[in-house]
């Protein structure tokens, strides 16, 4: 696999990626939370940043951006939205394509928690880096869009082939699963929070899952099977406004 993510934590609970292309030796930081970090861990590996792939406008996915182009000179590429807020290069939607060296990915709309959120997928690698749309056992808030645009986007994802890693930006799942487990009492989800409650009293990170992993336990793909409502859109939005006005 000629693709290499190195993951770090950084700010309170967000994952950070620099991401390299074997064959060529092109690396990619997949959004910027934290430049200092972003920075330190790039100078540390002897990578230099090629390109910035930002998800959305947040500033804890592109607040970053003006230092590691300063630092690095790389390419800025992301959603139009957040030329409004951050410096970008470069803007990309649904059905454009990236290349980082060797590896292409494909530019998806999977816009809700902002109207304009994108995620890159590497289908030879069977990779996806998700940002803010989709977590183990959980998904974004709907910040700027609707219930039913992200449920599409949510579909699109769940329609990707099992096996694909999804990396999230940030480490929620036991927050998550504390819900997740109040709307769901199958074995599979009580059997999986077991093995995240080991996961991170050991100190370690629950992110990446599977696209499988997720279609299997995160209420929030399975929402049409634990609602009484008949229209999965609307049966998405109940359960995330439970998840919203969730205090456990």
């Amino acid at each position: 696999m000629p693709l290499t993510v190195h993951q770090f934590p950084c700010l309170s609970d967000n994952y950070a990626y620099l991401v390299r292309d074997d064959a060529s030796g092109k690396v990619a930081t997949i959004d910027t939370p934290d430049a200092e970090a972003i920075i330190r861990e790039a100078e540390n590996l002897g990578w230099n940043v090629d390109l910035v792939l930002n998800t959305h406008w947040h500033p804890d996915h592109a607040g970053g951006n003006a230092a590691l182009k300063e630092r690095f000179a790389c390419e800025l590429v992301g959603p139009a939205e957040v030329k409004e807020h951050f410096p970008l290069d470069r803007i990309v939607g649904d059905g454009d394509q990236v290349t980082l060296g060797t590896v292409r990915f494909d530019v998806l709309d999977t816009g809700g928690h902002t109207l304009g959120h994108i995620c890159y997928y590497a289908p030879e690698e069977a990779t996806i880096f998700v940002g803010d749309t989709l977590f183990p056992l959980g998904c974004g808030r709907v910040f700027e869009g609707t219930p039913q645009q992200m449920w599409a986007s949510l579909s699109r994802l769940a329609a990707l082939p099992p096996e694909t890693v999804a990396w999230s930006a940030h480490e929620y799942t036991l927050a998550n699963g504390r819900f997740a487990v109040t709307v769901d009492s199958s074995p599979a989800l009580a059997e999986r929070m077991r093995q995240i409650e080991a996961t991170r009293a050991r100190g370690e990170p629950t992110v990446p899952t599977t696209i499988g992993e997720e279609r299997r336990t995160n209420p929030f793909f399975r929402a049409p099977e634990l609602s009484n409502e008949t229209d999965p859109a609307l049966a998405f939005a109940e359960i995330r406004a439970a998840k919203d006005n969730f205090k456990g």
